[in-house]
């Protein structure tokens, strides 16, 4: 590998002392980097404008958390470029290089010492009862179905490839990525799934049902989901969020039509530890 563009969360970063050493590390190695700092107020990306990355970078390296290693890879969906991510954060389960291990992980990159692991995202397609409008959106770890700010349980009808499978009353649902099946879906209770497979996973948030259990799906089924009335009211109000952004207001009515999207998202792997290798280590 012979270039590189760096992406820091500041937030996480603070006085770019890590950015700093990374350079310093890239540098030494003689491997080029190119930094992208964050957008302005008002721009289409979170991170970074896609548009401005050179054409020669072979790898995108974030240094942050989870959830800034999400934010890049939203901005990026559609490249065929892979990411690295450094972890800034807690956990992290996308951000494989720790700080103490950089020096080693520049290493493997200038020698291409690494593989790239394949990630399946969701597509969301939310349609209005009440109007002709749509909204589309993508979702790397979930897309989630919740209540809009009141504390009763919402309705929520689950059709699988045209048939109905289950009217739910809950706080939410999550329908989940392999990759976000060790984030909020796992917090639900969820199965953690292998992230490099292609599954989906459909998750209850609080249900009113007991022994209710979450649902594995083929990642070809087509999924749709639908606000149901309220218990009070014949509208009920609710809200829908991919990868917790994009807040949409739904109704009752409101359809979500969600899918396998057509592009992945490659992660840089750069040593040979088993994925239950690091659930361990993570979850110690």
């Amino acid at each position: 590998m012979k270039k590189v563009c760096l992406v820091t969360n500041p937030g996480k970063d603070r006085g770019m002392r890590v950015t700093n050493a990374l350079k310093g590390l890239l540098s030494e190695n003689g491997i080029q980097y190119e930094e992208l700092s964050e957008r302005s107020e008002g721009g289409d990306c979170r991170y970074i404008d896609k548009n401005k990355l050179p054409p020669d970078a072979e790898c995108i390296i974030v240094l942050g958390g989870d959830g800034t290693l999400i934010g890049v890879a939203r901005d990026v969906y559609g490249l065929d470029i892979p990411l690295l991510g450094v972890n800034l954060g807690t956990l992290g389960y996308l951000t494989e290089v720790e700080v103490h291990s950089m020096r080693y992980a520049v290493e493997q990159l200038v020698s291409d010492r690494y593989t790239l692991e394949r990630r399946m995202l969701l597509f969301g397609n939310v349609s209005y009862e009440s109007e002709p409008n749509e909204s589309f959106d993508i979702a790397i770890n979930d897309i989630v179905i919740g209540r809009a700010g009141h504390p009763q349980l919402i309705n929520i009808k689950l059709y699988v490839n045209g048939r109905k499978l289950h009217s739910y009353d809950a706080d939410g649902l999550i329908i989940s990525t392999p990759t976000g099946s060790t984030a909020y879906n796992l917090s639900a209770g969820g199965p953690i799934v292998e992230p490099t497979a292609s599954l989906i996973v459909i998750t209850p948030i609080c249900s009113h049902e007991l022994g209710l259990r979450s649902i594995v799906l083929s990642a070809d089924d087509c999924i749709e989901t639908e606000i149901g009335p309220g218990r009070k009211t014949d509208t009920e109000e609710a809200s829908v969020t991919f990868d917790g952004r994009n807040i949409i207001t739904l109704k009752t009515g409101d359809r979500i039509h969600i899918g396998k999207a057509e592009k992945y998202t490659n992660l840089v792997n750069l040593n040979d530890m088993s994925f239950l290798e690091t659930l361990r280590r993570k979850m110690k």
